[in-house]
């Protein structure tokens, strides 16, 4: 068996793999961001005019944005619409409830227990515990420094 550096390694992946077109993905994932954020405007100033206070519109902007990526998961677009908007559609609060109810859907054979509810959080899990994990962390040194200030 044939060992490679590291040097040839870096060069036989560089020639098998495609050239990123950078510009463009940074343009859809701009627009298709963007476009969420209309639909996000659209709907609060909707749930304005159904007589919601600004702050319980937004909430229920978030739910909404949740529940029409979680279907378009469950019908099996979300990940064709992502195929092409790339970014744009992963990073916002979208593509988080696209990362929990993929892994549903996939175990979902396997049953209720063992299949949705072990495998809910596979994806979803390490960004919450780390997040909640580094909110935490912070939130103690912001303390500890409002203390000696």
């Amino acid at each position: 068996m044939k060992t490679v550096s590291k040097k040839q390694y870096d060069q036989m992946v560089k020639e098998v793999s495609p050239p990123s077109p950078v510009f463009k993905d940074c343009l859809l994932a701009f627009v298709t961001g963007g476009f969420i954020c209309t639909i996000g405007q659209w709907l609060c100033n909707a749930y304005q005019g159904m007589g919601l206070e600004v702050k319980d519109a937004r909430a229920v902007v978030s739910i909404s944005l949740i529940l029409i990526s979680a279907a378009l998961t469950a019908f099996g677009w979300y990940d064709n619409l992502a195929k092409h908007a790339g970014a744009g559609m992963l990073v916002p609060i979208t593509g988080f409830a696209n990362s929990m109810v993929s892994p549903a859907m996939e175990f979902k054979a396997e049953g209720f227990i063992t299949g949705l509810g072990a495998k809910l959080f596979t994806v979803a899990g390490p960004v919450l515990v780390f997040g909640i994990t580094a909110s935490v962390v912070f939130g103690v040194i912001l303390f500890l420094l409002g203390m000696w200030m």
